[in-house]
């Protein structure tokens, strides 16, 4: 018997994250414009790049969200009028709002817009979620420190007709629900504007006031302290239990992370919910999809909140590094039925005898061992050492024009 599906959202900090996000499965994605979005590293879309990818979702029947979750202060406001203006002419399927005062010139600025929102809003009780649907949101992105006991709860005291929203992979932050003043503390960079230099990932030492200079380690550890330090979120192995808990929308977190990241991470969601929601009596978790998952550059993985308090479960550590164990090699540029000669470009140096994986949307697991590699000029060679050179590989499964070729470091 099927059930409902959820809908997979996606981040994409740019017009190529977001392509790929869309090409590996996502049902909707969410983008920031240059300003009033809390992600000022990524990209983001000017006034008429979003106009053109909210334009590319549409004929494709995927949706778009733009963030305009800024805490805003009062230099905020004059200027939010004329870009919510512009958003209700360019229609997007909502706008993520953070801040009540934003949202009551919103719905003054861009009334034929939804709102949903925002994380950062702290909604973390079914009076609040309650509430904001009073106040005229359709969903509500909860707070991240709940578990899903606590998500429950919300669904069965709130309209049916709220959606609720969830991140269930990505970074996790170590403040509540990201409001943080530590970055404009220590770096002077406005967390709450977009612009986080991320200081919960420093070292810390503990020097004591009558011995300057002296450093102490906080725990045993050489590389120092991360006191402050998250794991990463992954619920790859629970979606029967995020479904169950009735939550709306399944969010990745990601907007700064590469196009590789986007897809691999989405692909793997997207199978994982497509085979719960298809049989969820019969289903059985497909242990490769956490293979997958675990191919992109990430911390640590942990369960966040959602089975207890992360504080009884592991959830801080002692080291801030990214795990890296692979890498995109060359991107698929033309169709192929399987055995040809393909069109690739490269993306980091590779060699002929290097195992390279497929990544292609609904399919993992395919791999191949590279025998034959020609340049532009049809040369053979042994090796691809420059950037984005075009070159063409014997490739012994089908694929599609922007399939990606990723090898193990």
């Amino acid at each position: 018997m099927k059930t409902k599906k959820p809908e997979l959202l996606a981040p994409a900090g740019s017009f190529e994250k977001l392509k790929a996000a869309i090409r590996y499965g996502a049902d909707a994605v969410y983008v920031g414009g240059t300003d009033f979005g809390l992600r000022a590293a990524s990209k983001n879309f000017s006034d008429t790049e979003l106009k053109e990818a909210i334009d590319y979702c549409h004929e494709r029947q995927k949706k778009l969200y733009v963030t305009v979750n800024i805490i805003a202060r009062n230099y905020d406001i004059d200027r939010l009028p004329a870009y919510l203006s512009l958003l209700n002419e360019i229609k997007p399927d909502a706008l993520i709002i953070a801040d009540i005062g934003v949202m009551e010139l919103a719905k003054k600025f861009a009334p034929d817009v939804p709102i949903h929102i925002s994380t950062q809003a702290n909604a973390t009780n079914y009076l609040s979620v309650s509430r904001y649907h009073a106040l005229g949101a359709s969903r509500v992105i909860l707070a991240r420190e709940l578990s899903l006991s606590e998500i429950k709860t919300i669904r069965e005291k709130c309209p049916p007709e709220l959606e609720l929203e969830a991140f269930v992979h990505g970074a996790m932050c170590i403040s509540y629900s990201g409001r943080c003043h530590l970055s404009n503390y220590m770096a002077a960079r406005d967390g709450n504007h977009g612009e986080c230099a991320q200081p919960c990932r420093w070292k810390y030492f503990l020097m004591e006031e009558k011995r300057p200079g002296e450093y102490f380690e906080v725990f045993e550890d050489e590389g120092g302290a991360f006191i402050l330090n998250s794991k990463d979120l992954n619920m790859i192995e629970h979606i029967p239990e995020l479904v169950e808990a009735g939550i709306s929308s399944f969010k990745i977190e990601g907007r700064v992370k590469t196009e590789y990241y986007v897809a691999t991470v989405t692909n793997a969601y997207r199978q994982a919910i497509d085979a719960y929601c298809e049989n969820p009596e019969g289903y059985v978790f497909d242990e490769n999809l956490l293979a997958e998952v675990c191919k992109v550059s990430h911390r640590a993985y942990h369960t966040g909140f959602f089975f207890g308090h992360p504080k009884e479960s592991g959830q801080v550590y002692e080291s801030s590094s990214y795990i890296r164990e692979y890498e995109v090699a060359a991107v698929v540029e033309e169709d192929s039925p399987g055995g040809a000669l393909v069109k690739c470009t490269q993306r980091n140096r590779f060699i002929k005898g290097d195992r390279l994986e497929i990544l292609t949307p609904g399919r993992t697991g395919d791999d191949f061992v590279v025998s034959e590699m020609y340049d532009g000029d049809g040369a053979a060679i042994e090796s691809a050492p420059h950037p984005t050179m075009e070159l063409r590989l014997r490739i012994p499964f089908g694929v599609k024009a922007g399939d990606m070729l990723r090898r193990r470091k």
